[in-house]
């Protein structure tokens, strides 16, 4: 196994660690969650810069890495919602841009085309890290409930994300529409 793709499992194994003191919710868990979260984001890049300076890029690294990216977030946005600070039906659009477009990369796959990354998919994965980072220093620094302008900054950080995240929904599906196309009008 690469060392790109030992530190995308890491990445993954950190993940309940996250999960148990993001859980908790009071400050000094909320600041272990955040670091925790942050280590592993930093591992996100780590591991493609390896990948690549290091000629390490594999199929299981084009699966997985996506994969511990979207686990992360969304397990982060999932504490959100049980703790009231992201609505449920914007981490619902989330999570279904998540599974639209990693089943289209599934269909492109059996295609034998690599759908690549787009900027959009790139800018929204950068937004959606800051968000979170955003919401756990608002609860570190105004409680577990931030009202006033945590409050507004928290609810802002969720529009954010969701609505980047949609574009870049569309933006995919728009740059590969051909594929559902096809699929949708050829007979079996």
């Amino acid at each position: 196994m690469t060392l790109a793709n030992k530190i995308t499992l890491a990445r993954i194994a950190l993940i309940p660690f996250f999960l148990i003191f993001a859980y908790i919710g009071n400050a000094a868990c909320d600041i272990i969650a955040l670091v925790l979260f942050i280590l592993c984001s930093v591992t996100d890049f780590l591991d493609g810069y390896v990948a690549r300076k290091y000629n390490q890029v594999t199929d299981f690294g084009k699966f997985v890495d996506p994969l511990a990216d979207k686990l992360l977030v969304c397990a982060a946005m999932v504490v959100f919602v049980d703790r009231g600070l992201m609505a449920g039906w914007m981490v619902f659009i989330i999570l279904a841009r998540e599974f639209i477009i990693t089943s289209l990369r599934t269909v492109a796959m059996g295609k034998n085309r690599v759908l690549a990354a787009a900027w959009s998919g790139k800018v929204k994965t950068c937004l959606q890290i800051a968000g979170v980072i955003v919401i756990f220093l608002c609860t570190i620094t105004a409680g577990a409930q931030p009202a006033g302008a945590a409050g507004v900054i928290v609810r802002l950080a969720g529009w954010v994300m969701m609505l980047v995240t949609l574009y870049s929904g569309y933006d995919y599906m728009r740059r590969n529409w051909d594929i559902v196309a096809e699929g949708a009008t050829r007979a079996k």
